[in-house]
């Protein structure tokens, strides 16, 4: 079987259920940033993969990669009456990230300044992940102001994103790196 269609060579791309949309469409966008931050997750992976205090971040974010599927066919699923069998986002999807955030919390001080995306190469590529997860909740949440979407979605996406800061913020702390504080001019 061949990668190529050429059906998407004029713009367009077919949604689950067949209807033909603009590749510039906002359900296009939405679950594309879905897509995106999923391969920035697998970058962090990768980078977090490499150091052995970071393995169990590593492999959390491995099982939300497998979310992150389920998110974009959502999303790309427009009939939210469940007839084409779509797997759909739940409300305990977002719940299951809580646990992980509050785990990771237990070993950070409070925060007491803005932090800066940076200090180690892991930290700041989980920052990057994180601004891509704001992106990709901002393009659900525009979806939604003119077809109806599934708001779990915005939930996870929303504690996905926290979970990102967080796991930014303990990258740093295992590997001895301090976060990096805004300086107010």
């Amino acid at each position: 079987m061949k990668i190529y269609t050429r059906t998407g060579d004029k713009g367009e791309t077919g949604l689950i259920g067949g209807r033909r949309v603009s590749k510039a469409d906002p359900r296009i966008v939405a679950y594309g940033a879905v897509d995106e931050l999923n391969s920035s997750i697998g970058m962090a992976v990768c980078m977090l993969d490499a150091e052995e205090a970071l393995k169990d971040v590593a492999g959390a974010l491995t099982g939300i990669q497998n979310d992150l599927f389920t998110v974009g066919s959502d999303l790309a699923d427009p009939d939210q009456d469940g007839k084409h069998g779509t797997p759909r986002v739940t409300e305990g999807m977002a719940a299951a990230l809580e646990p992980i955030i509050d785990r990771f919390e237990e070993e950070l001080p409070p925060i007491t300044f803005f932090i800066l995306p940076g200090g180690s190469s892991q930290a700041s590529m989980l920052h990057i992940c994180r601004s891509v997860a704001r992106r990709a909740e901002t393009a659900a949440v525009a979806l939604a102001k003119d077809e109806k979407i599934n708001p779990a979605i915005v939930v996870y996406l929303n504690r996905l994103a926290d979970l990102l800061f967080v796991a930014a913020r303990l990258a740093n702390r295992r590997l001895g790196v301090s976060d990096v504080a805004w300086k107010k001019p």
